[in-house]
C-alpha cells in the first residue's frame, strides 16, 4: 500500500522533467538567437565602416594635349603678371652680359650689378680683362663669392675671346659653350639677352617651377630644357625664362612658396606645398611685389619697382 501512492508520483514526476529538459532549450535558443543577430550586425558595421577607407580610384593622368594646354595657359597668365619681365643683370653689351652672368654663380643678380660698375670701369673688353693681374681682378669681384674660380674663369674666356674670336663674343651656341666657364645655361641667357637668339635658361628657380607646375619630372638642366621646349614654341623660349625665374624669386620660393598669393594657383598641381593663407603669404612676396627694391641698380623703364641700391663704398682704414 506504501508503493501505489509512489509510482503516480513517478508518472507525474517524468513530464515535468521533459519540460524542464526542454525550457533551458528554449531559452538557451532564445539567447542564442539575438546574440548571433548582434554578431551579424557587429560584422555588417565593421564591414560599412571599412569601405571608406579603401583607397579612392587613382586619378587618370593627364594627357600630352592637357598638359601643353595648361602650360601654355601659366605662361599667358605670368606674361600679365610680369608684363615687364627682364634679365636681372645689369648689362650695356654682349661681353658685359657673359661677364656677369659667369659672375651670377652662387650668389645673387643685385651683388652681381652692385659689383660690375667698378670691375667694367678697369676692364670694359675681352683685352683689358684679359691683361689683369689675377689678384687684381680676385680683387675686383670678391663680394661674388667663390672669386679665385671665377677669376680662374674670367681671364680664361677673355684671352679666348681676344685670340679665338677676335674680341667678339660669339653669336653661337657651339662656340660659347667652348670659352671656360660658360655651360648651356650661360650661353642661353647671352643668346636670348644679347643675340635675339631664343633659349630657354635652366637655373634652380627655372628647374624648381618647371617640375612643381609638372612640365618635367627632370633634375638634369639639360633634360628640363629638352623637356620644356618641347612644350613651348620657341618663339617663347627667352620670355618664358624670364616669366617664370621672375615668378620663382618673387612667389614660388624654395623653401615656402606663397600660395596663397599666387595668381596661378588654380593651373599648378603643387598647390598646398606653401603657405595657402592669403595674408600671411602675401607676406611672403618678395622684391617689387613685396615693397622692396628689384636686383638692378639701372633696371628697364617699365619696371614698377624700386632699383637696387649700389654697394657701400669700403669702410676706410683707421
Amino acid at each position: 500500500m506504501n508503493d501505489t501512492p509512489e509510482k503516480p508520483t513517478a508518472a507525474k514526476k517524468a513530464p515535468a522533467k521533459r519540460t524542464t529538459t526542454k525550457a533551458p532549450a528554449k531559452k538557451t535558443a532564445a539567447k542564442t538567437t539575438p546574440a548571433t543577430k548582434a554578431t551579424t550586425k557587429a560584422v555588417a558595421k565593421k564591414t560599412t565602416a571599412k569601405a571608406p577607407a579603401k583607397k579612392a580610384p587613382a586619378r587618370k593622368p593627364e594627357s600630352r594635349t592637357a598638359l601643353v594646354r595648361r602650360a601654355r595657359r601659366i605662361n599667358r597668365e605670368l606674361a600679365e603678371l610680369y608684363p615687364y619681365a627682364h634679365p636681372e643683370l645689369d648689362f650695356t653689351n654682349s661681353f658685359e652680359l657673359l661677364v656677369a652672368t659667369v659672375l651670377s654663380a652662387q650668389t645673387t643678380d643685385m651683388r652681381v650689378n652692385q659689383t660690375t660698375p667698378r670691375l667694367f670701369a678697369v676692364a670694359p673688353t675681352p683685352e683689358d680683362m684679359a691683361a689683369l693681374p689675377p689678384e687684381e681682378l680676385e680683387e675686383l669681384i670678391r663680394p661674388t663669392g667663390f672669386f679665385r674660380a671665377k677669376t680662374k674663369s674670367l681671364l680664361g674666356l677673355s684671352a679666348a675671346l681676344r685670340d679665338r674670336f677676335g674680341g667678339e663674343v660669339p653669336g653661337r651656341l657651339e662656340d660659347l659653350v667652348t670659352l671656360p666657364g660658360v655651360g648651356r645655361k650661360t650661353a642661353n641667357v647671352v643668346l636670348g639677352n644679347a643675340f635675339g637668339v631664343p633659349g630657354i635658361t635652366v637655373d634652380t628657380h627655372f628647374g624648381r617651377l618647371a617640375r612643381r607646375f609638372g612640365w618635367t619630372t627632370q633634375e638634369d638642366a639639360d633634360k628640363v630644357e629638352a623637356d620644356v621646349a618641347a612644350i613651348f614654341p620657341k618663339s617663347e623660349w627667352t620670355m618664358l625664362s624670364h616669366r617664370v625665374v621672375f615668378h620663382g624669386r618673387r612667389v614660388c620660393h624654395s623653401r615656402k612658396p606663397a600660395c596663397g598669393a599666387c595668381p596661378i594657383a588654380p593651373l599648378c598641381p603643387s598647390y598646398g606645398e606653401g603657405e595657402t593663407d592669403p595674408e600671411k603669404a602675401r607676406k611672403l612676396l618678395k622684391y617689387e611685389l613685396g615693397g622692396q627694391p628689384g636686383q638692378r641698380l639701372k633696371p628697364p623703364a617699365d619696371y614698377p619697382g624700386q632699383p637696387a641700391p649700389p654697394m657701400a663704398p669700403p669702410a676706410a682704414a683707421s
